[in-house]
């Protein structure tokens, strides 16, 4: 079975570089997706409460057979949960819906910053970590400002910032802040969700036919040797296979400059500060 790399996160545990994620996936489908993936070698998987397939995971982990220890489960909560008391029900009833003992990485899923909660959640995320039922805490879509407010009223850095990230928006202030903070990256949608033509560009298509790759695992590998943390979503078992099989070959300087040229700041989903 393919090794994938581990990244070393701050409070001395580590992630699969690479996994998949289920935002979007049908919950009756889940089962079948995430057992597929298991099959072919992930051991990192990408959940939400707000995806509304917790369950499915929790129900292809139990059947996989794969060690516990092996595994790393990542869950977020969702913006009405922000709060005290609802964060630790909103975590129980995730851990439930899992079947789990533990997460390995649980996020505040956006920043909300309109309700002004994310402090507060986050203090009760350090509880949630003191616990043990959550072995490393972070966050998702959070930008310099939210970040910058978190680490001077609070009193754990965040393990991750899970982002959108892309070739055509890699949030480099953000990035870049988060690097000084020892802050992993995360980038979700790491393909731009079909929403420009990302595979069709000649910078990706030209280091595809170098390589004899498809586009697709050109843009994973590019976001591998950028130190990215990356889970593709697929529901073709195919599909999930190739996107796995990005180990045996390297860009070089020259090709991954030109795809990080691609930057124009082609933010294909919400801004952070309008999402509540």
């Amino acid at each position: 079975m393919t090794s994938v790399p581990r990244i070393q996160l701050n409070d001395g545990h580590s992630i699969p570089q690479l996994g998949i994620g289920v935002f979007k996936v049908d919950p009756a489908q889940t089962e079948r997706i995430v057992a597929d993936a298991l099959e072919i070698g992930y051991r990192h998987i990408d959940t939400a409460r707000i995806y509304g397939n917790e369950a499915g995971v929790g129900s292809a982990l139990a059947a996989s057979g794969v060690p516990r220890e092996q595994l790393f489960v990542t869950t977020k909560l969702w913006n009405d949960d922000q709060g005290t008391q609802s964060v630790f029900d909103a975590f129980d009833a995730s851990l439930d819906r899992l079947g789990l003992d533990y997460v390995d990485l649980y996020l505040i899923h956006w920043p909300s910053p309109a309700n002004d909660r994310y402090v507060e959640t986050w203090r009760a995320f350090e509880t949630l970590r003191e616990s043990g039922r959550v072995r490393s805490i972070g966050v998702s879509n959070f930008l310099v400002p939210h970040l910058e407010r978190l680490l001077a009223e609070t009193d754990v850095v965040p393990a991750v910032d899970q982002i959108e990230l892309h070739p055509a928006h890699q949030q480099p202030a953000t990035a870049a802040y988060a690097e000084e903070q020892g802050i992993a990256i995360e980038a979700w949608g790491p393909l731009g969700q079909g929403k420009y033509p990302l595979l069709e560009l000649p910078e990706v298509t030209d280091a595809a036919e170098a390589h004899g790759m498809s586009p697709a695992q050109v843009v994973i590998r590019w976001h591998l040797q950028r130190g990215h943390i990356v889970f593709p979503k697929s529901g073709d078992r195919a599909r999930m296979a190739e996107n796995f099989d990005v180990f045996g070959f390297e860009l070089d300087a020259e090709e991954m400059a030109a795809i990080t040229a691609l930057e124009r700041e082609g933010r294909v989903s919400s801004h952070p500060d309008d999402v509540s």
